[in-house]
């Protein structure tokens, strides 16, 4: 028997206007995208990637409810992150809420890039998740392309976790900064003592 998949118009129906649902954030990583970065994993993702390295973001239930407003003031409270980078989950089932928050940090002056399971084709086409162009319209880098674990890349000089994944540029100014590598694990201690690891041999852990 076939397990049904969410919904994952129903469950967005749920999150408040202004609202997102994330799973995690850091601040200040350095293998989420060029320089030094905020990272913001969304929930919900209906791929189910063998090898994925957040499955728990597939949930689309309810996890941390954040608004965009409290979101910005982070992120731009903390003077060493450069840019913001969108991953998950699925970025784009919550299109209309990041788009705002790009424009938000865009507009003080920082980068945005996001990770996402679907091609830049799909996203550009009428059956889209809704307020994916919007999202692209801020973007100023794409990595897209759902992980194909056959297809992993473990390379200290590849940004891609697998080799049909693609990096758009949109932005021309980062088209030399495309300098991080997927084969990293990065290590986030916080004052209450857990600890975050993101990155390719990593995934993402949330522990106590």
């Amino acid at each position: 028997m076939t397990q049904q998949k969410t919904n994952p118009y129903i469950s967005l129906v749920e999150i408040p206007a202004g609202y997102l649902n994330i799973m995690g954030y850091v601040d200040e990583s350095e293998v989420n995208g060029p320089g030094s970065r905020a990272v913001v994993w969304v929930q919900g993702c209906l791929r189910e990637c063998p090898g994925c390295f957040n499955p728990e973001s597939w949930s689309f239930e309810m996890n941390q409810l954040r608004t965009i407003d409290s979101l910005a003031e982070k992120i731009l409270s903390n003077p060493r992150n450069q840019g913001v980078t969108f991953s998950g989950g699925e970025p784009f089932w919550q299109a209309p809420a990041l788009a705002s928050l790009a424009s938000k940090v865009k507009a003080a002056g920082l980068n945005v890039m996001s990770f996402t399971g679907f091609t830049l084709e799909q996203l550009q086409a009428e059956y889209a998740p809704a307020g994916s162009k919007d999202l692209l319209a801020q973007l100023d880098i794409l990595i897209d392309g759902p992980y194909v674990e056959s297809l992993a890349v473990n390379s200290p000089n590849s940004p891609v976790s697998s080799s049909n994944q693609r990096v758009h540029v949109f932005n021309p100014a980062f088209k030399d900064q495309i300098t991080w590598a997927s084969d990293q694990i990065e290590v986030h201690i916080f004052q209450d003592g857990s600890r975050l690891i993101t990155g390719y041999r990593g995934g993402l852990e949330l522990t106590d």
